[in-house]
């Protein structure tokens, strides 16, 4: 069976995941319910999420849905659950998918370091061209104006003495 995922929710009370997915058997669409069960407000978000998606029950419905959204969605619950309004859930989850360019990632953990390179793959995944697109179009090139002097680095200067 086959089930295409056409949206994803959350609701606070009872906790519970809401999908809304079509059958493409049957042409029908349809609404699941899956149920949050032992969540508090000290839990880790994205081992739940692994949880029920990985749970055998939902697995095949949640094919469609990334891991990333289902820890968004758990991360709103727990703010919900730690007492935030939902402005200010969406907020903190905003801050946290935010990428600073100036950030330095190599003082980062691994476990923050893998956070972020995700974000970041989600994000060119989301703007990448394909060959499908309509304003896709092969081999651009681009001339970038030069209005200032190329400073000259220190490795790139060509010396055979190194050798």
């Amino acid at each position: 069976m086959t089930y295409v995922a056409k949206k994803c929710g959350i609701r606070f009370q009872p906790p519970s995941v809401i999908l809304i997915y079509e059958d493409e058997n049957k042409d029908r669409v349809r609404q699941r319910i899956m149920p949050i069960r032992n969540f508090s407000k000290f839990s880790d978000c994205s081992r739940a999420a692994e949880q029920l998606k990985s749970n055998p029950q939902h697995k095949a419905y949640l094919q469609g849905v990334s891991l990333r959204q289902l820890q968004k969605l758990y991360s709103l619950l727990r703010g919900h659950l730690q007492g935030q309004s939902l402005a200010q859930s969406l907020e903190q989850i905003q801050q946290e998918e935010t990428i600073d360019p100036e950030e330095d990632l190599n003082k980062l953990d691994d476990k923050e370091l893998a956070k972020r390179k995700s974000i970041m793959d989600e994000l060119f995944e989301k703007n990448r061209k394909k060959k499908d697109d309509p304003d896709f179009t092969y081999n651009v090139e681009v001339e970038f104006p030069q209005d200032e002097q190329l400073e000259s680095c220190g490795w790139d200067a060509e010396s055979d003495s190194e050798f």
